[in-house]
């Protein structure tokens, strides 16, 4: 068989199949403006949900400031080649210090890119003699790296500590010595909001031998007293053996570190293919993640103001019975009883109409005939754009549907 014939007409991907009928609304929207809680959408001026800009840093005029300065002064071009050939800089390697430092970690590995770069961890950490252990309900990355790797991997149900220690218990029982075992999880799952039980996983090495890899990109700079994290939240981010997060949320930025022990980063400069064969990171990007982490650890009021606009949506959307569950983070799943057909044209009302732009999911993320908003506040929205959604959902709801929004029959659960 032709093999674009046999790529083009295959129906193993649902949202593929869905891509005619979806695109440019529920999937590739255009937004327009400058980034924050105010865009436009097809000409239409929009509150907007979607934007992983948990502190507001994307249109803070300090920043952007900053970001003009710094690609002034050194173009994108510099540094050429990967960094282990001709890319290495000071900046860099401050910048690294300084991580380690905010995360309380001996030394930290700036990354690429957050996707590449979990993949590319889990590639470098393990041989096909061990194994991996990972929640079902982690982010593509992780699915990803699972899927690469040539050795034994175990899924165990999203966020049951139990199961867990089941698995665990059964690798203790059929490993060889020289087989070693790396539990991975995210912090703060990004779909759901939904929080990983890092204290109670931590605990489990009490009883078992293994290391723990926490991806919290969705925690890094939001979640935590001082924004460290997940960990710091739950008084566990010691028991975290390699903390990975990104500057793609928080930080409105782009890259990724793990932060770990001196001698586990050291062997993971020389290991991880996804940075020895890549070009090095544009010089302007890591001279604004630097200001970045900075605000980060000196400026608690956008973290404060992030949750407090946060908790206005998520309290007022429980207050008109729709359903929130599952969250303990910034994110905020809405569930409503609708369609995956329905879900591209409820979008449309909401954003047509009411002037309202979040992000919808339908199966096979959530259950058939539940689809999914998923919102995101930061601290660049104002208490007004809370009170427009809060009448946006429902009344779009009701003027699709001619009833008001009930809450799903079945929870919204994915194996």
């Amino acid at each position: 068989m032709d093999l674009f014939a046999k790529f083009v007409e295959s129906t193993s991907n649902p949202i593929a199949d869905l891509s005619r009928s979806i695109h440019g609304t529920a999937a590739f929207p255009r937004l327009t403006g400058n980034i924050g809680s105010r865009m436009t959408y097809k000409g239409v001026p929009q509150v907007v949900w979607s934007l992983n800009n948990y502190l507001g840093l994307a249109d803070d005029p300090q920043v952007r400031a900053l970001d003009i300065e710094f690609v002034d002064r050194y173009g994108l071009s510099a540094p050429m080649g990967s960094r282990m050939m001709s890319g290495d800089t000071e900046d860099l390697e401050a910048f690294e210090t300084e991580l380690a430092d905010f995360c309380r970690k001996p030394a930290a590995l700036f990354l690429n890119y957050g996707y590449q770069g979990m993949v590319s961890l889990i590639d470098a950490l393990l041989t096909r003699q061990d194994w991996l252990v990972y929640d079902s309900g982690s982010h593509a990355c992780i699915l990803d790296g699972v899927r690469m790797h040539n050795g034994r991997a175990r899924g165990f149900r999203h966020n049951d500590v139990e199961r867990l220690a089941g698995v665990l218990a059964r690798i203790e029982r059929e490993r060889a010595p020289d087989e070693a075992v790396l539990v991975v999880t995210e912090g703060v799952f990004g779909m759901s909001g939904a929080v990983a039980p890092l204290r109670d996983i931590v605990a489990l090495k009490q009883r078992y031998d293994f290391r723990l890899l926490v991806d919290d990109a969705h925690g890094f700079g939001v979640m935590g007293p001082t924004g460290r994290g997940t960990g710091e939240a739950q008084d566990a981010h010691d028991g975290i053996d390699l903390y990975f997060a990104t500057f793609a949320k928080a930080g409105a930025s782009i890259g990724a570190f793990v932060a770990s022990s001196a001698e586990v980063v050291w062997r993971l400069r020389y290991t991880m293919r996804s940075q020895i064969f890549a070009k090095s990171v544009p010089w302007p990007i890591v001279a604004s993640n630097r200001v970045r982490l900075d605000l980060i650890r000196s400026r608690p009021q956008p973290r404060q103001r992030c949750w407090s606009i946060a908790e206005a949506l998520q309290t007022g959307l429980r207050e008109r019975g729709l359903e929130v569950r599952g969250t303990a983070s910034p994110i905020t799943p809405v569930y409503l009883a609708m369609t995956a057909a329905q879900a591209g044209e409820f979008v449309e009302t909401m954003r047509l109409r009411h002037g309202v732009f979040c992000s919808a999911v339908s199966y096979p993320v959530v259950p058939p005939d539940v689809v999914q908003l998923r919102l995101v506040p930061t601290a660049a929205h104002e208490p007004a754009d809370v009170d427009e959604t809060l009448e946006a959902i429902p009344a779009a709801y009701a003027a699709m549907t001619g009833r008001p929004a009930p809450t799903p029959a079945a929870p919204p659960t994915v194996e």
